[in-house]
């Protein structure tokens, strides 16, 4: 065989090899050391999550650890309601709260690469009442009312996707923003039967935004904006995109904004950890826990859905492989590359940086947990959490359902055990 030939023959290898790879959906591994993991120390992983149901550490939860697209590790310890003692399962269904928001991302670069907006669009090209935005000068924490400067620039579609646009959170954001967007009754969007969502956005551009746009990183109500965007932008409802142009094509066949009835038994349910015990929560954020049973036509794009930590690590597998699943490509390499890079330039998230929808692990970072640089993750407030390594081509999810408990101490010890078990 001449070097021309064979050379062609291994670029062809190569080339079959890469498009295999994004063509297998997840599989499970039964001998984990083909993907570069010691069975005998993932059993650690699941020795601990075992210890921490049985000594009152958790109520329960699920984790999983993929790598090149096995399954090597996928568990549920615990229960998923305390006082009967029903164990919780692998297929149980979490509100995820702003996990939903690396999804509306991934929606709003669809439409990127479907030519419907450039990322340094202003925004109030789009919703006329983010033009002439104000920005936040003094706050009378008396009676709530305040002066305001006038914006430097216009907010961005770019400045949306990295949290830099000075738009807060209502609910759990600053004692200013929350004063001011409860004036104004908005609300972070988990159950909104009141108006619809382009009402609501429309009524946001009228307020102050906290900073001015670019000059820092603010985790805010951005990604509700950039939900009533993709409404906009695609003719479609925010539910219905999500359906047809991610889950239906990916087979997410467990991820909802409006979760079935014939599936309200595989939701689990919600606990504080209060005097060194779980309480189970009826009531979240002065609303219904029971939430993604209610029947709502108004999407939050940033913290409205509920799922599998299956679905989710499909998803993420997608984003993993550059933009395709099982032979569905949602998105474009370059694009997925942007979404996972620095956006936010010498601005900090804490010691990392932030891409388009995804928080993104710095060498700094990575000097505190064993993820590399260029892990790219974020978590919910009900106490869900992933991390997306490309150099190790791993995926690790940790799911609980708690309150008050995100990014605690339990989130952190499981992925280090994850990634201890690595064989190589």
């Amino acid at each position: 065989m001449s070097k021309k030939i064979f050379f062609g023959w291994l670029l062809t290898m190569a080339i079959c090899f890469s498009i295999n790879a994004g063509a297998q959906p997840l599989a499970s591994s039964p001998n984990p050391a083909t993907a570069g993991f010691s069975a005998e120390r993932l059993e650690r992983v699941k020795s601990n999550m075992d210890e921490w149901a049985s000594k009152g550490w958790i109520n329960g939860a699920v984790g999983m650890i993929i790598r090149d697209g096995k399954i090597v590790y996928y568990h549920a310890s615990g229960y998923k309601d305390l006082d009967t003692k029903e164990a919780l399962h692998e297929d149980a269904i979490f509100r995820m709260a702003s996990q939903t928001k690396a999804v509306t991302s991934v929606a709003v670069m669809i439409l990127y690469e479907e030519g419907k907006f450039l990322l340094d669009d202003p925004v109030s090209k789009y919703i006329p009442a983010f033009a002439n935005e104000k920005v936040l000068d003094k706050f009378n924490a008396a009676d709530t009312t305040y002066t305001v400067v006038p914006a430097k620039r216009d907010i961005t579609i770019r400045d949306l996707l990295t949290h830099t646009s000075g738009i807060g959170y209502a609910q759990i954001g600053s004692k200013e923003m929350n004063a001011i967007y409860a004036k104004s009754h908005l609300m972070a969007g988990f159950y909104v039967t009141s108006e619809s969502l382009l009402t609501a956005m429309t009524r946001l551009g009228g307020l102050p935004l906290q900073h001015q746009p670019g000059e820092h990183w603010t985790y805010g109500l951005n990604t509700d904006l950039l939900g009533c965007l993709v409404e906009i932008w695609s003719g479609m409802s925010l539910e219905d995109f999500f359906r047809k142009k991610i889950f239906e094509p990916l087979g997410m066949n467990d991820t909802y904004f409006n979760l079935p009835k014939s599936k309200a038994q595989r939701l689990v349910n919600m606990y504080i950890e209060k005097d060194g015990h779980f309480e189970r929560q009826d009531q979240v954020f002065a609303i219904d826990a029971s939430y993604p049973l209610k029947s709502k036509s108004y999407f939050s794009g940033g913290a409205g859905l509920s799922g599998t930590i299956y679905d989710y690590a499909i998803f993420l597998q997608m984003l993993l492989n550059g933009g395709i699943y099982n032979g569905v490509r949602i998105l474009s390499s370059n694009t997925v590359r942007m979404m996972t890079m620095n956006q936010i330039g010498d601005l900090n998230v804490d010691q990392d940086k932030f891409g388009l929808g995804f928080r993104v692990c710095t060498e700094k970072g990575s000097a505190l947990f064993p993820n590399q640089a260029g892990t790219f993750s974020w978590g919910g407030a009900f106490s869900t959490a992933y991390w997306v390594d490309p150099k190790e081509k791993m995926v690790t999810l940790f799911y609980r359902q708690m309150w008050g408990t995100h990014g605690s101490e339990i989130d952190n010890k499981f992925r280090v055990l994850a990634y201890q078990a690595l064989n190589d």
